[in-house]
């Protein structure tokens, strides 16, 4: 099978570039190992120089204009799919969570703000703000508007242990980690809720959260975070499509290239 990989460009990769190609040319050496026949090509050529389409595609693809391309295929396999890709955008995300009552941080609290690029997926610190208070917050939006940016989400602050989880749907596959267990970071938010401390929950109850998010959203591959809080209860407060895997790339690229089976 021709299978087209496609890598996401390096403004939706901030501090992520070469982590976000190891997972892909990890999956491309397991599909060759397979038989098929594996182009990579970055986003923003949309594979317009390949004189043969593929029969698949797998792809990190976030530019609009990358998306609009893949939607106009018919007939072929993609992964991600380009309308689920979309649906990972901050302020669409919140509304599927809310019609499906995904557990999420309240909109208000007494610990603090987070203020959210909710057009597009972040790509830079300043597209992800914590405020201290109202006062913060209202100072912090406007900063953003004064970015061209009017599109965005607010939501509390929640005390508990952060943890991000990656997940491949229909494979079984799903993972979490402490960040604050081995100090990787993207954009130093982590710290805020300080080292874990590892608090009991149910991560079953986790996992089917995540999955049946990742249906409502139409992505197989996915990843996010939630909040653990000190009882036991969680809600999710990120999520989005085709993490790096950074912390279990080769399982996860086991379980991504399996997907390729389904799609025959």
């Amino acid at each position: 099978m021709k299978i087209l990989l496609i890598l996401r460009a390096e403004q939706f990769s901030p501090n992520s570039v070469e982590k976000d190609l190891a997972i892909l040319e990890a999956v491309a050496e397991r599909l060759r190992h397979q038989g098929h026949d594996i182009s990579i090509v970055p986003e923003d050529t949309k594979g317009q120089s390949l004189r043969v389409l593929p029969q698949c595609i797998f792809s990190m693809s976030r530019l609009p204009e990358t998306l609009h391309w893949l939607k106009a295929l018919q007939g072929i396999p993609i992964i991600n799919s380009p309308e689920g890709v979309e649906n990972c955008t901050r302020s669409t995300l919140e509304t599927i969570m809310t019609q499906i009552c995904t557990p999420v941080p309240p909109k208000e609290g007494p610990d603090g703000y987070w203020l959210k690029r909710g057009d597009a997926a972040a790509q830079s610190k300043d597209d992800v703000v914590f405020a201290e208070n109202g006062e913060a917050l209202k100072r912090a939006i406007a900063a953003m508007m004064q970015r061209g940016i009017s599109d965005y989400t607010v939501s509390a602050h929640v005390k508990g242990d952060l943890v991000k989880f990656y997940g491949v749907g229909g494979t079984g596959f799903f993972r979490y980690f402490y960040p604050t267990d081995d100090g990787k970071t993207k954009f130093e938010d982590e710290q805020r809720n300080g080292s874990a401390h590892h608090y009991p929950f149910d991560a079953l109850m986790l996992q089917g959260e995540a999955e049946r998010l990742a249906e409502a959203v139409g992505v197989q591959v996915y990843g996010g975070d939630a909040i653990v809080r000190a009882d036991g209860s969680f809600c999710l407060i990120d999520f989005n499509d085709w993490p790096s895997f950074s912390r279990c790339l080769e399982e996860a690229a086991d379980a991504i290239a399996s997907l390729v089976r389904s799609e025959k």
